[in-house]
């Protein structure tokens, strides 16, 4: 590997460091709501809102992320960002009581605007033949974050379990949540001090007028005979561009008559992609895999799963993305997700659910459980209706706390042909819309409207995974699974029909080339 592909490396791995810290952050969650539920005794909206929490954050934190990265450059934004996950974590960690763990939360999703700016700064320092490597960095990093995450949840469990002296010395088995929570102190506290070693991004730079910075940046990533092209080209982008810099200004831009099918193809990118439910499958993950049945202990193993096939897919998207192309991997990976997604549906769309006498024998620890005898005989077509009876008989707490052992007794479904649907989707995301699109949106747009347009985008999918969040476990209680997925599965087919019908190819391209190409079109 030359030096400059080294160093391009180096600075891109170090940036990617943040999609590790936001898949931890992400899905250290997902092992603590049944914890954090039972602690602070919280109903299904508040359970959704800490799931929400961070999708708030990211509303906010956007457009000043947008701003900041022209203003104070790429660095400087990322260096914030870091200071916010470590912030959030310790609050997270340590907070007393409901509200202040969703403030933690909602201050963690102020950070999440950190895979908006790693795409925005490794599109930019990238050579154009190993970017679309480079930039999928960060959704590997992600899914390597999730499933630490997942491992570390389902580890935490079993020493909870385990009774040793040294987790009742340490708290761990009364403070299970707060040590799954607070274990991501320690990667944001590395991340922040590694992004001191990143220059800054040189089509910034050149944006800035500091051209002489931006060639002695370009230095280091790719040879110097190319460094007189790569800056004019900069320039020239910066130069058609509307000079007017304002924020108002620059979106308008990004809406004009020559950005048109620029502006669709982000627009139905930034929505399909958490149309398609993956972060209410991610956040939620534990809670999905009990909808099988699974019990609380296997559950938590599912979820590792999850996490394992989101990193081997995601390296081959790595792998392929220069090779097959993003137009190619993007539609049939999109047909792959809705194909999965109706698997799932027809997988819980059969399930039944039947109370027996035996099942209740079995769970003679539960208070009351002989309650249930009343319903012996019944058979329930939906898990709504199962879960409803259930609460008629048990009340809300006992039906909420023994969720996941009711289920795993009394269900009988394909759990298999669920199972293998839910990681056919998890991988057919991560193999296409997941990475791709970051890799899209850092290529489509000129350098003087990036810094408007990729946190824009990025705002609006993040407003559709925020909402996917908080309405994710009022869905799973009053429209059932099956419904769940026949819903996402609908919108992402609309999204499929569009990206067929709009979207180009543009790899091997500089994004000055891509940029013409579009506008062509």
């Amino acid at each position: 590997m030359s030096s400059f592909k080294k160093n391009a490396f180096i600075y891109s791995t170090i940036v990617a460091m943040g999609g590790f810290v936001f898949g931890l952050d992400a899905a250290l969650i997902s092992g603590a709501f049944k914890f954090i539920t039972a602690e602070f005794d919280l109903n299904e909206w508040q359970v959704g809102a800490l799931g929400f929490g961070p999708g708030i954050g990211v509303l906010i934190a956007l457009p000043l992320a947008a701003w900041a990265s022209n203003a104070y450059g790429r660095k400087a934004t990322l260096k914030i960002i870091a200071a916010l996950y470590l912030i959030s974590a310790l609050g997270s960690a340590f907070a007393p009581s409901f509200m202040a763990l969703f403030i933690a939360r909602l201050l963690g999703g102020l950070a999440f605007s950190s895979i908006t700016l790693a795409a925005m700064y490794i599109g930019e320092i990238a050579p154009a033949e190993t970017r679309g490597k480079l930039v999928s960095m960060t959704q590997i990093n992600i899914v390597i974050g999730l499933t630490a995450a997942y491992f570390i949840n389902y580890w935490l469990l079993q020493v909870t379990d385990s009774g040793a002296e040294w987790i009742t010395s340490f708290g761990i088995k009364q403070y299970t949540w707060r040590w799954m929570l607070g274990i991501e102190i320690i990667p944001a506290l590395i991340w922040f001090g590694l992004l001191f070693m990143i220059p800054r991004s040189p089509a910034w730079l050149v944006y800035r007028g500091e051209i002489n910075e931006a060639k002695q940046t370009l230095t280091k990533v790719i040879p110097e005979n190319e460094i007189e092209t790569q800056v004019s080209e900069m320039q020239l982008s910066v130069s058609e561009s509307n000079q007017d810099r304002s924020a108002g200004t620059q979106l308008k831009a990004v809406f004009s008559k020559p950005m048109r099918i620029i502006a669709i193809v982000a627009f139905t990118l930034a929505i399909v992609q958490q149309s398609t439910g993956i972060n209410a499958i991610l956040t939620y993950a534990p809670t999905v895999m009990e909808q099988l049945g699974l019990g609380e202990d296997a559950a938590f193993q599912q979820a590792i799963w999850i996490g394992l096939v989101s990193v081997i897919f995601t390296i081959f998207s790595l792998v392929l993305i220069d090779k097959l192309g993003r137009r190619s991997m993007m539609i049939w990976g999109l047909v792959w997700v809705i194909l999965s997604l109706g698997i799932c549906a027809y997988g819980f769309g059969t399930a039944k659910y039947e109370i027996t006498n035996e099942a209740i024998a079995e769970m003679n620890d539960i208070p009351e459980v002989n309650k249930l005898t009343t319903l012996v005989g019944k058979q329930y077509a939906t898990d709504i209706e199962f879960k409803e009876a259930i609460k008629s008989v048990m009340g809300n707490i006992s039906a909420r706390d023994n969720s996941s052992l009711f289920l795993q007794k009394f269900a009988v479904l394909n759990a298999t042909l669920i199972l293998i649907g839910i990681l056919s989707f998890i991988a057919a995301f991560h193999f296409s819309v997941g990475p791709i699109m970051w890799v899209l949106l850092s290529e489509i747009f000129p350098i003087s409207l990036r810094g408007i347009a990729i946190p824009f985008f990025a705002l609006l999918s993040s407003a559709i995974s925020a909402l996917t969040q908080f309405f994710f476990p009022w869905q799973l209680a009053n429209m059932g699974a099956s419904s769940i997925f026949i819903f996402y599965a609908a919108i992402v087919f609309v999204g499929l029909l569009i990206l067929f019908k709009f979207l180009p190819e543009t790899k091997n391209l500089t994004i000055e080339q891509i940029q013409s190409k579009l506008e062509n079109k």
